[in-house]
C-alpha cells in the first residue's frame, strides 16, 4: 500500500544525507554499468569470431599445394607440388558420397577497366560450385554455369563494389570489361557478407583462365564442401582421407607436413566456438565479481546508515513505532536507492555500448551488445541483494530497546 508519509520521510532523509545517498547509488550504478560493458564486449568478441567464418560455408575444406620437406620415392626434398584438373576429377570420382560441392580456385590480380574507369582487382577463376562455398549472393544476372566452364567462355561475375567503381549508376549486365589484356562480358553482379574486400573480386571460369595462361591445366587451390550429416568427426576423417589420397598420388611422404596444407573450417569453427564460450565464461565471471563488489559496497553503506540512525530509530520506537514499521522504512529506502541507481547504470551501460561499437572494430570487437533480459536480470539481482543488505541491519536495529538506542553515541 502506498504510504505518502513514509515516502516523504525517505525523501527528507535523502535530502539531508546527499553524500551518503550519492555513494550508495554510485556503488550500485557502477556495478551494473561495468557488468553491462564487460558482458557487451564479450558478445562483441563472439561476433568477431562468428563473422570470421561467415564469409565461407562452415563445411568447407581448402587444399593448398606446398613444397615437400622430406625425400620420398626417389624425389628430393623441396619439390614443388601442383594441383591439376585431373585431381579434381579423381576427388569427385573417389569421394562422391562425401562431397557436396567441388571447385578449383586460381587467383590473379589485374588492371580492370570500363570506358574511362579503371582499377586493380583480384580475379578468382572458379567453377559454379564456388558460389555455394563462398556464400555468394547474386544481385543481378547470374553466376557462372557449366556451359561457361565447358566452352571456356569469357564471362565475368563482378562484385558490388567493382560495379559501383567502374559502372557508377549504369547497369553492368551485358557490358564488356577489360581484365588485363582480355575482354570479358559481365553476366552477373554479386554481394558478399564477407565485407568490402570480397565485393571487389571478379569471378571468371577456371578453364578460361587456364586457356589464357597457355592452355595449362594447373589450379592454385582445391575447395570442397562435404555433406553436413558427416558431423565434426566425419569431417576430420574425410579431410584425412583426401589428404592421404593426394599424398599417395603426388608421391609425398605420409609424415611430410609441408607437401599439402589443409584448412578445415568445421574444425576451425569448433575451436573458435569453444574459445568464445570460455571467453564468455571469463567475462561473465568478471561481471559477476563486479556485481558482488556492488552488493558488498551497498551492504557496508547500509550497515553504516542504520548505525548512524540508531538514536533516531530509538526515538521512533519510544513514540510507538513497531519493529515492522522500522524495518519497512529502512528496507523501502534501500530498495528505492538501489533500484533507481541500478536502472540508471543499466541505461548508461546500454547507451555506451551502442555508441562505442564502431570504434572497437580495430580491436576485434564488433557490435558489442547485451541482451535486455540479461541486463534486467542482473539489475534485479542487485536490487534483491540491496534489499537484503538493508533488511539485515534494519532487523537488528528494530530489536534494540529504545533506552539503549537513545544512549548510542
Amino acid at each position: 500500500m502506498f504510504n505518502r508519509d513514509r515516502w516523504r520521510e525517505i525523501f527528507d532523509t535523502i535530502r539531508k544525507n546527499k553524500l551518503r545517498t550519492f555513494l550508495s547509488g554510485f556503488t550500485v550504478a557502477l556495478g551494473i554499468f561495468i557488468f553491462i560493458i564487460l558482458f557487451g564486449l564479450g558478445n562483441g568478441l563472439k561476433n568477431t569470431f562468428q563473422e570470421f567464418f561467415l564469409d565461407d560455408a562452415s563445411n568447407a575444406i581448402f587444399l593448398y599445394p606446398g613444397r615437400t620437406s622430406i625425400p620420398y620415392k626417389g624425389f628430393k626434398a623441396n619439390r614443388r607440388i601442383e594441383f591439376k584438373n585431373d585431381d579434381l576429377e579423381e576427388i569427385k570420382e573417389n569421394f562422391a558420397y562425401f562431397l557436396e560441392y567441388l571447385t578449383p580456385r586460381i587467383t590473379r590480380s589485374a588492371l580492370t577497366s570500363y570506358k574511362n574507369e579503371s582499377n586493380n582487382y583480384t580475379t578468382r577463376a572458379v567453377a559454379p560450385g564456388h558460389q555455394f562455398v563462398e556464400k555468394t549472393i547474386i544481385m543481378k544476372g547470374r553466376y557462372l554455369d557449366q556451359l561457361d566452364i565447358k566452352e571456356k567462355k569469357k564471362s565475368a561475375v563482378i562484385g558490388r563494389l567493382v560495379a559501383k567503381d567502374l559502372f557508377k549508376t549504369e547497369d553492368p549486365i551485358g557490358k564488356y570489361i577489360n581484365v588485363g589484356a582480355t575482354v570479358f562480358k559481365v553476366v552477373g553482379v554479386f554481394q558478399d557478407d564477407g565485407g568490402d574486400n570480397e565485393e571487389r573480386n571478379i569471378y571468371i571460369p577456371y578453364t578460361t583462365r587456364q586457356l589464357i595462361e597457355k592452355s595449362n591445366d594447373k589450379v592454385d587451390q582445391i575447395v570442397m564442401t562435404f555433406r553436413k550429416e558427416l558431423g565434426h568427426a566425419g569431417a576430420l576423417a574425410f579431410e584425412q582421407s583426401v589428404k592421404k589420397y593426394l599424398k599417395e598420388k603426388k608421391a609425398i611422404a605420409p609424415e611430410d607436413p609441408n607437401g599439402i596444407y589443409v584448412q578445415n573450417l568445421t574444425d576451425d569453427l569448433k575451436r573458435s566456438q569453444q574459445f568464445a564460450v570460455v571467453l564468455q565464461l571469463i567475462v561473465s565471471f568478471v561481471g559477476l565479481g563486479t556485481l558482488i563488489a556492488g552488493i558488498i559496497g551497498i551492504s557496508n553503506i547500509m550497515v553504516f546508515v542504520v548505525k548512524e540512525r540508531t538514536k533516531e530509530l530509538g526515538i521512533r520506537k519510544a513514540l510507538g513505532a513497531t519493529p515492522l514499521s522500522v524495518i519497512q522504512m529502512i528496507l523501502q529506502e534501500s530498495v528505492f536507492i538501489t533500484a533507481l541507481s541500478g536502472f540508471l547504470g543499466l541505461f548508461l551501460g546500454i547507451v555506451v555500448l551502442e555508441n562505442i561499437g564502431l570504434t572497437l572494430e580495430d580491436y576485434f570487437i564488433k557490435n558489442p551488445f547485451i541482451d535486455l533480459g540479461t541486463a534486467l536480470s542482473a539489475t534485479l539481482v542487485l536490487i534483491i541483494f540491496g534489499a537484503i543488505a538493508g533488511y539485515i541491519p534494519a532487523k537488528r536495529a528494530s530489536s534494540i530497546k529504545p533506552i539503549v538506542a537513545l544512549r548510542d553515541e
